[in-house]
């Protein structure tokens, strides 16, 4: 099934036209192929362009409507032009074969197709998504991890059940449209008679009206509520991914599946390592002794402490890998690496025994200095 253009937009079914072209211009500037990285932009933005060609159209949008997305893009195909379609039907001798004041679009799609348009055939749309965030550690990032959160998001009305006014409520057949939720409107043209169906605006398609509306929803048939989920958060998930809970997102205005829930996911800075994709990166401070005749330490990682031997002679800002002591990939395809830089710490304050030690060692190696002058800032210099 091809794309609805509502869902192309990320607009209600109900979404007035200045939404819709508010909707347009963020799209369009996402994914103009001038500006977009997106692969796949020039296709998207071609959708996004037909999106709003048509639902920015009265006439093109309700016979969008009527006729549901896959019938709509067919019909366009056999060269039918949805936006005339109102009185096409109506015309005598038309390409359709109409004779005047026929039944409009639903009679001229039936005509074409074998099929009727109307809106109560149609598959129903589905609920729009709603979309949130949440935050974690890295150590969750590592484990995986159940969270819970709450989101705010529209349920259907406990008190009336969705249907926007009381189950006492008195009811009527709508006298505008008797009962049909549409109304249809003949004009004559110098082409002959042109008909136009739209929806009733007394009972705004209902065909039914009633002598109370709820309390509660204020008529709308749903309400906010601040809703508790728990999500399975996978090991590995990286910083921007986002994980769908479907059914979970808006209900369906015209009673169709409920939309999706979108999560973005952050991930927390951590205090030692630093992370890229797969891969962890953590600073190792070490003595200077440690640096010159090499020694074994623990190294934290995510998993427990792992053993480092370093290397005698090892220089400040060298880099060592750990294999496979990074993080999960998602999907289970591995570990990636630690990545431990050695950081050579210069003491602040020596003791007399340790500050002869490094005189000696200074003259042996035939550096002829004043200690006054900057000998321990030679020795940061060097290591």
């Amino acid at each position: 099934m091809s794309e609805d253009f509502y869902d192309v937009l990320g607009v209600n079914s109900d979404a007035s036209t200045e939404e819709i072209k508010q909707a347009y211009r963020k799209k369009a500037t996402e994914y103009h192929p001038d500006v977009s990285d997106d692969p796949d932009a020039e296709e998207k933005f071609k959708k996004i362009q037909k999106a709003k060609q048509v639902l920015t159209d009265e006439e093109k949008r309700q016979a969008y409507d009527q006729m549901g997305h896959d019938r709509y893009e067919q019909a366009e195909k056999h060269g039918f032009d949805a936006g005339e379609a109102g009185g096409a039907g109506g015309m005598g001798g038309g390409p359709f074969g109409g004779m005047g004041g026929g039944g409009g679009l639903g009679d001229l799609f039936e005509q074409v197709f074998g099929g009727g348009g109307g809106r109560g055939r149609r598959r129903p749309r589905k609920g729009r998504d709603l979309r949130t965030e949440l935050e974690i550690d890295l150590e969750e990032a590592y484990e995986g991890a159940e969270k819970q959160f709450t989101v705010e998001r529209p349920e259907e009305c406990d008190v009336c059940h969705g249907e926007g006014h009381p189950p006492e409520a008195d009811a009527e057949t709508c006298p505008e449209c008797q009962g049909r939720g549409q109304v249809t409107q003949v004009q004559q043209t110098p082409l002959g008679r042109v008909q136009q169906t739209t929806t009733c605006p007394r009972c705004e398609g209902e065909g039914t009206l009633y002598s109370e509306t709820c309390g509660e929803c204020r008529g709308e048939g749903y309400v906010r509520t601040e809703a508790t989920l728990s999500v399975e958060v996978p090991a590995g998930i990286q910083e921007g991914q986002t994980l769908r809970m479907e059914g979970e997102g808006a209900p369906s205005p015209e009673g169709g599946a409920h939309g999706d829930l979108l999560i973005d996911v952050s991930v927390r800075d951590h205090d030692d390592f630093e992370r890229e994709g797969a891969d962890l990166y953590y600073r190792l401070p070490v003595s200077f002794p440690q640096a010159t005749f090499g020694d074994s330490v623990e190294v934290p990682t995510l998993d427990g402490a792992a053993e480092f031997d370093i290397p005698d002679g090892t220089q400040s800002g060298e880099t060592f890998r750990l294999e496979g002591k990074g993080m999960p990939r998602l999907r289970g395809r591995g570990y990636g690496d630690l990545y431990v830089q050695v950081q050579v710490v210069t003491p602040e304050r020596l003791n007399e025994e340790q500050r002869e030690a490094l005189e000696d060692f200074a003259e042996a190696g035939g550096d002829e200095i004043e200690i006054k002058d900057g000998f321990f800032e030679k020795i940061k210099r060097a290591f």
